[in-house]
């Protein structure tokens, strides 16, 4: 037996604990803690597993609603979608890890996720991703995006999960910080979910999968600090991952939850084997009893501190009704998988580990759980805004090539096409992609429905940078409209919200206003948050993130049949737009791109001008009046039109009218909300601007589909002429040229 450690305050700060948080910890137990005891704690009370800060604030979301099965509190969210099935969702961050080492740490973001959507019981059938990258001309940028979207690509494919969708964008914001947020979804039996809980004294508890070695080890504080220069000394904390491992491991649970002797399941996730038997034994107040010899190992000499903090890929923790040991090993063992009985359910609520037979860990598992300081942060609204809030348009003139304007325009790696990353991804697996990557949404068909699931997610951070409660608002309500541009209703949101440190009272203020405006829209749309994540201390040497509050929206389809894309169909159709164009060129990716600068106001968003909109888009698809239909965002009005005519069965050219008296880059490259482009035979013409006058949305004609060029004329003048082939060479090929690019 080793000799204890004593507890100083530099172990403490090593452990990311506050002096407070240490006494708080003493007083709790009315002891010191040994060293296990206070990694277990570190772990635990880190922002990663506690929420400390922010849980306050993720109380006031709408988490409730006629198809909500479970909401937040547990590994994903599940939605009742009719005939006795539920669609299983969440979508988390893995951003420290991939920053530190990009492949592995995407890799096992993506297979964490998909951990949590098939712990609840459901099979997954799709993923999405979204990622931020920094300035594309920083030295690490292409290293990143290349490793990230190789992780992702490799992991996925080999669970043989589709990865059917995602976004990404570049900012200097992100230089010193990327962000990898990973998606999935999950089909289930809607009477069949499985919780985290560890009930009934007696039962046991089952580790399987992946043995336990030491990578990962002060993951969950790792991600809960920002980086500094010893970032590069992190690597240890980022986990390895094996999906090949998981594939066995996922086949093997959804087979074991065929019976009714399994209680809970919980995914080891951020601090591994002390999180998932910690928060399942909270769940059910009771306590817990673990033999740490138990576990199985990779690695020789592992101690006790090590096997309970250890974040070790593709491992679960199992609860199964005492009598029941041998049959459920004998499942495990079949599909080749590590599996033993390390301990049991008990009816005192410590949670108590031994190793060689003595107790190493004594502690009150509601204390570890719920115990942490409450963090009432203080907010301050940033001295920045005042500033950056205004926008002097006068000192800024109009491009003289508008037709060069849009090119490069489509050149950005945030609006060229993401073909270079999806085409590395298998998004066909398993026969049920209906729209693959590259329209406003992914739609998968559910297994032997007529139904569809359409999936979309989304976030402008220099919206959020300019107004974090407008730039969540529009988050959910683009991720909306893409669904709904895909003939689908969105029913639930997942969110993953990205910020710097909690402990700046102004990145603090941006946080509790991003989520004051999810909360408000999800509520006006009549949407609930069923599930999500915060990742905190996205920051590099006091240099924060902009406010990233990546929204994604789940929508169901009745009949598959009527499922809408983007691309123009047919030469001939009229093409029109709902909404209206406003002068709005704060946060653009125009603004970015031509002027080098992020300020002025973010567009507005009217909640009841986007309800309206996107009821009238979803009538029109159900009706099967519109043959396309396109949500405008990055890059404006001319942008959209110019994917639509590339996007089709076949590139199309079209020619544009436009009237007012808006500034010729706000009408063409504005991003003003609530527009949607749609597509028609003339003969629907007259039906639809009817009802969209029922309906009190603004309609206007704008043009037709036809020819080899992309023409927009404003008040009778052309501004832009372009040869339709020559657009989608540069939209394409651009994202592909440079991820391609040799550094030296």
């Amino acid at each position: 037996m080793t000799t204890p450690i004593p507890i100083t305050p530099e172990i403490v700060a090593e452990h990311g604990l506050s002096l407070d948080e240490y006494a708080r910890i003493q007083e709790l137990l009315d002891r010191d803690p040994n060293l296990v005891e206070l990694g277990i704690f570190s772990a635990m009370w880190s922002e990663h597993c506690s929420y400390k800060s922010s849980r306050p604030h993720l109380k006031t979301l709408p988490t409730e609603g006629p198809r909500v099965i479970q909401g937040p509190g547990e590994n994903a969210g599940v939605m009742d979608i009719g005939d006795g099935l539920a669609a299983v969702f969440k979508i988390e961050s893995h951003n420290h890890p991939s920053f530190i080492e990009p492949y592995q740490g995407a890799a096992t973001g993506v297979g964490g996720i998909m951990r949590d959507i098939f712990t609840m019981g459901a099979r997954p059938i799709a993923s999405l991703n979204s990622l931020r990258f920094g300035d594309p001309e920083h030295e690490k940028t292409r290293y990143l995006l290349n490793g990230v979207v190789r992780g992702i690509a490799d992991y996925g494919n080999c669970m043989g999960v589709p990865m059917v969708g995602g976004d990404i964008y570049f900012d200097a914001c992100y230089n010193g910080n990327i962000l990898v947020n990973a998606f999935c979804l999950g089909l289930a039996k809607a009477d069949r979910i499985f919780l985290g809980s560890a009930s009934g004294v007696g039962n046991a508890l089952l580790y399987v999968g992946s043995k336990t070695g030491r990578d990962g080890i002060h993951g969950a504080s790792m991600s809960s600090a920002e980086f500094d220069d010893s970032t590069e000394e992190k690597r240890p904390t980022v986990q390895v991952g094996d999906p090949f491992t998981e594939k066995l491991l996922l086949e093997a649970c959804l087979e074991i939850m065929k019976e009714d002797w399994v209680v809970g399941v919980q995914d080891m996730g951020a601090a591994g084997l002390s999180s998932s038997s910690f928060e399942m034994a909270e769940r059910a107040g009771l306590g817990m009893e673990l033999d740490i010899d138990a576990v199985p190992r990779r690695e020789e000499g592992m101690n006790a501190y090590e096997i309970m903090l250890s974040e070790s890929q593709e491992r679960m923790l199992f609860v199964v009704e005492k009598g029941k040991e041998e049959d459920a090993l004998a499942i495990f063992r079949k599909w080749d998988l590590d599996v033993a009985v390390i301990g049991r359910v008990t009816d005192d609520g410590i949670f108590r580990a031994k190793e060689n037979g003595v107790e190493v860990v004594s502690l009150p598992i509601e204390t570890v759980v719920t115990g942490a300081l409450k963090c009432d942060r203080p907010t301050q609204k940033p001295a920045y805004l005042a500033e950056m809030g205004t926008l002097d348009l006068s000192s800024h003139e109009v491009p003289a090539d508008c037709g060069d304007a849009l090119k490069q325009l489509l050149a950005s790696p945030t609006i060229a096409s993401k073909q270079f990353v999806y085409e590395q991804y298998d998004h066909m697996v398993r026969l049920n992609t209906l729209v693959v990557p590259g329209s406003d949404a992914a739609v998968l068909r559910v297994p032997e429905t007529n139904k569809a699931l359409a999936l979309s997610v989304d976030c402008n951070p220099r919206y959020g940078y300019l107004d974090p409660y407008l730039g969540a608002q529009i988050a959910v309500a683009e991720a909306c409209r893409n669904v709904v541009c895909s003939g689908a209703e969105p029913i639930g949101v997942t969110n993953c919200l990205n910020f710097g440190n909690p402990e700046n009272p102004e990145i603090m203020w941006q946080f509790q206003e991003a989520v004051r405006g999810l909360g408000d829209l999800c509520r006006f749309l009549d949407i609930p948050v069923v599930s999500g994540n915060v990742s905190l201390y996205n920051e590099t040497k006091g240099e924060a993130i902009y406010p990233t509050p990546t929204i994604a929206v789940v929508g169901l389809m009745e009949d598959l049949s009527l499922h809408c894309t983007q691309g123009f169909k047919q030469e001939g159709h009229v093409i029109a737009l709902l909404g209206s164009n406003l002068e709005e060129l704060g946060g653009s990716e125009y603004q970015k791109l031509f002027w080098n600068e992020c300020r002025g106001k973010s567009p507005q968003l009217d909640p009841q001008t986007e309800f309206d909109v996107q009821k009238l888009c979803l009538d029109l698809i159900r009706k099967q009046w519109v043959q396309s239909a396109h949500d405008c965002s990055e890059g404006g009005l001319a942008v959209a039109l110019a994917e639509s005519c590339i996007t089709g069965p076949k590139p199309v050219g079209a020619t544009i009218e436009l009237s007012g008296d808006l500034r010729t880059d706000a009408l063409l490259f504005g991003e003003s909300q609530s527009r949607i482009v749609i597509s028609f035979p003339e003969d629907r013409l007259h039906e639809i601007e009817a009802l969209a006058k029922t309906a009190g949305v603004p309609f206007s004609v704008l043009g037709w589909v036809g020819g080899q060029d992309f023409q927009i004329k404003i008040n009778q003048k052309e501004f832009i002429n372009q040869n339709i082939l020559t657009l989608e060479d540069i939209w394409k090929n651009s994202l592909s040229h440079y991820g391609n690019r040799v550094t030296r």
